[in-house]
Parts: structure tokens; sequence; C-alpha cells
């Protein structure tokens, strides 16, 4: 990659990490969207999307913290086994075909949970925990395995099983894709003894935009129009993913 495409790749990662922040998600399916676009590898995507995701979900965990609306009681029970199966998704390394349809596929989904978001419902219930523990394992090998955090399929589970409020589970997703983010890349360090040296680059202006992000946007632009946008973003890149050859 030449200067002029890296320098326009941390621009575009940087305004990723911004509108996602603001709507209150790490961003990982942004940053494999946005790199797809650049026509870099799956398996250098992987990693990658995870560092980032640990430096941007450490900023909105702290904040969600600080608001009051993190639970604890209802956080750990998913965590629990979703950690040690995020190291095995990370360790785990599927063919470069296999991977970009499972990256693809999340991306399509990611879209679909963008357009059709959920309202907050009246009434919350606590979910056994037997039910949390294997809906968090479940999650966090699925994290650990493409490169994401799991947040964007644990927040449409908890408001679609009425476990949560929209702000509380934001808070819990935010800190359960810091948890899994951080053991998928752990995981994927140890099989391949390799560090994504793109991540370096690429820090930077995901931790500018995370914190702008999750302070103003949410507060100054409307975070429905910015949710269209990053679906058709992802749409795009997702069909590009599952159709390339």
């Amino acid at each position: 990659m030449d200067i002029a495409h890296l320098a326009l790749l941390i621009v575009a990662i940087g305004v990723i990490a911004f509108l996602y922040s603001s709507v209150g998600h790490a961003g990982a399916s942004g940053y494999i969207a946005t790199m797809t676009l650049f026509g870099i590898g799956a398996t250098t995507i992987r990693p990658t999307a995870l560092l980032l995701n640990i430096l941007v979900a450490t900023i909105g965990s702290f904040q969600f913290w600080r608001a009051g609306h993190f639970s604890w009681k209802l956080f750990w029970p998913f965590a629990l086994l979703s950690i040690p199966a995020a190291y095995i998704g990370g360790y785990l390394q599927p063919s470069s075909a296999v991977l970009r349809i499972l990256i693809g596929v999340v991306l399509l989904f990611s879209a679909l949970r963008l357009i059709f978001r959920h309202v907050d419902p009246p009434e919350t219930v606590v979910p056994s925990r037997p039910l949390a523990m294997g809906a968090g394992a479940g999650l966090g090998f699925l994290a650990g395995l493409t490169g994401t955090g799991g947040g964007i399929f644990l927040t449409p589970l908890l408001l679609f099983c009425r476990w949560a409020h929209i702000r509380r589970a934001a808070a819990v997703s935010a800190l359960f894709i810091l948890v899994n983010s951080m053991s998928g890349l752990i995981g994927y360090f140890t099989a391949t003894r390799s560090f994504p040296i793109l991540g370096i680059y690429l820090a930077l202006p995901a931790i500018v935009g995370g914190i702008i992000g999750s302070h103003f946007g949410s507060r100054r632009f409307p975070s429905r129009a910015i949710a269209l946008l990053l679906a058709v973003v992802l749409t795009i890149a997702g069909c590009k993913l599952i159709l390339s050859r």
C-alpha cells in the first residue's frame, strides 16, 4: 500500500471510529468494511479490527460506566464463557475463502441491525444464568473468529429478549466487546506469533475518532442518518467479500 492510500485509510478509520462511537459502538464491523474496500487481505483485517476495537471499546466502556449505565450483574454471565471462547476463535486460522464468507455475513448482519434498530423495551426481565452463559460463549467464539467484539450480536439480543434497556445494553456490550477483543487478539497472537503492524498506523485515528465521537457525535448529529450511512457501507463491503474469489 502506497503512502496516499495509507493516508486515506487513516482518515477513513478515524471517521468510522467517530461515527460508530457516536451511536455507542466500538466499530469493528466498520473497520472491517473499510479495510475490505481498500483491498486489504482478510487475514490482516481480523487482528487489526480486534486491536482497533480494544482501543475504542475502552473509551466507550469507561464513559458508560461513568454515566452509571453499566450492570455487572447482567454483564458477567455473558462474559464468563465468552472470554475463553473468543480466545479459541482467535486462535483458529480458517482459510481465506471461509474467512471472507464469515466476515461478509457478519457485515451484512450488522447492516440489517443498523437499518432495523430496536426500540427501548418498556419492561425488562433477568435472563437465566445458563442461557446467558451459553449465549455469551457462542458470541465470544464468533467474535474471535471474525475479528469483531460480539457486541453487534449481544446488543440486539439483549433488546429483543427484553433483558435490558438500550443504554444498559450498550454499556454491557461495550465491555463485552472489550474483553472479547482482547481475548481474541491474544488467541490470534498465540497461534501466529505475529502482530497486526497495520494497527499501529491506525491506532491514533481510531482513538481520536472514538474520543470525539463519544463526546460530541451523538449530541450533534442525527444517529438515524449515521446508522443508515454505515449500513450502506457495510452492505457493499459484505457483498464484496462474499462474492469475491
